[in-house]
């Protein structure tokens, strides 16, 4: 019994040797690496450490927000433009109709319908760029938070100054969206069939007079 409980006593004696070296495994493996959890520099405090780590994050966090911004800001130029296309084309389209033969009617039809898939295609991605903004701007709402709290004042301040600017720009740019859209469905240019066989149903749905009708 008393061989034993020294034994026991022994490896009870180990235990934080253990725990500490399977932790620091854990750590390399786990590519946690980058944090000492365990040691630190001489000279550093705990609260210099957790300073230094939120300087980092502000700036992954700013990173992917620059990236995501760019992003967004493209696509919702290129959507801009696409609307502004179909809407300019269509116009010519309906104020030239009545001189297309069927041949030029049916091609510009089918730019037109080129135009709108591209319309459809720009606005998707438009979605899809701002999802991931969105998650950007999350994360650098709470980059600047953790930085805020660590005492890391200069890397607060500057992460809420990217943000400012991210969602300005943006902003600008969804309201000129936002116009365009209004222009694309005032023009009925996505959802319009065509004016030529419109016309020619028209045309053959007219009533004949009866002077036409009447026998000599």
């Amino acid at each position: 019994m008393s061989r034993s409980s020294c034994q026991s006593s022994r490896r009870l004696a180990l235990l934080p040797t253990l725990l500490r070296n399977n932790w620091m495994t854990l750590s390399v493996t786990g590519a946690l690496c980058a944090v000492p959890f365990i040691q630190k520099p001489e000279n550093l405090s705990h609260e210099d450490l957790v300073r230094r780590a939120s300087s980092l994050v502000k700036d992954s966090a700013n990173t992917y927000l620059s990236q995501t911004t760019l992003a967004l800001l493209d696509s919702l130029s290129g959507y801009i433009k696409a609307i502004n296309s179909l809407v300019s084309l269509h116009k010519r389209y309906v104020g030239s109709i009545n001189r297309f033969t069927s041949v030029e009617e049916d091609a510009i039809w089918q730019v037109i319908l080129r135009h709108r898939q591209e319309v459809t295609d720009r606005r998707k991605d438009c979605k899809q760029f701002e999802s991931c903004w969105m998650t950007a701007i999350n994360l650098s709402e709470l980059a600047a938070e953790a930085a805020f709290n660590a005492g890391a004042d200069q890397a607060s301040v500057t992460a809420q100054n990217s943000l400012q600017l991210a969602q300005s720009q943006v902003e600008h740019v969804r309201q000129l969206m936002l116009e365009a859209e209004r222009q694309l469905k005032d023009s009925k240019a996505e959802d319009r069939e065509r004016l030529q066989n419109a016309l020619s149903t028209a045309m053959e749905d007219e009533d004949i007079p009866d002077a036409y009708l009447r026998e000599d």
